[in-house]
């Protein structure tokens, strides 16, 4: 899982203002990397989320597959992948066939049918704990991330760049966006749960 949050300890700041711009930027970060994460776990409906990670051998490169065909959602149960290159339609399935998506592709020579089953129960306990790992590895970089912040106001005050009282209120603005990250995180989570979790 990849959350690459720049400007880490080290860096140097010159004012509270920079350490919280900062520090918003890589929560909105960590949360963006989520959002994607979760799209690509599948619930129980059509979603062309679940295919980015799939990645074709397109002669010799593995490449993401909405570069080399379109994809639609015609029903609730049913995506349609279109090759640009019908020589592909073999290797799109392959690709598909060997992710870990459970899914079984039929193509017609033109297009591949992937139709989407509803999950069985097993399945969506397997999916639910997937998605709370995702959830709880950017916990952990936001919390990091509040780390960071925390020591960079730390040491402005060191320096005697900031006064007590901007280092206690730094500290509280800090914590305040750590809370607005992790409501963003936890109402994301349960969100996509309730997808997973809703029977069609």
């Amino acid at each position: 899982m990849k959350t690459e949050q720049n400007a880490a300890p080290g860096s140097t700041f010159n004012s509270v203002k920079e350490v919280e711009a900062n520090l918003k930027t890589r929560m909105d970060k960590a949360i963006s990397d989520m959002q994607h994460e979760m799209a690509s776990i599948r619930t129980g409906r059509a979603s062309l989320g679940i295919l980015d990670h799939i990645r074709v051998d397109y002669y010799g490169t593995p490449t993401p597959l909405n570069q080399i065909a379109n994809l639609h959602v015609p029903e609730p149960a049913l995506i349609t992948i279109q090759p640009w290159d019908v020589s592909q339609i073999g290797p799109i399935e392959r690709a598909i066939r060997i992710s870990d998506l459970g899914l079984n592709p039929a193509n017609d020579g033109k297009i591949i049918r992937l139709p989407i089953p509803p999950l069985t129960e097993e399945r969506r306990k397997e999916l639910v704990k997937k998605l709370h790992g995702v959830a709880e590895h950017h916990r952990v970089s936001v919390r990091n991330i509040r780390r960071d912040g925390n020591e960079a106001v730390k040491k402005l005050l060191k320096d005697k760049k900031i006064t007590e009282d901007d280092d206690k209120k730094a500290h509280d603005e800090i914590q305040k966006l750590t809370d607005a990250c992790m409501e963003k995180i936890d109402q994301g989570s349960k969100t996509k749960e309730k997808e997973i979790l809703e029977l069609r």
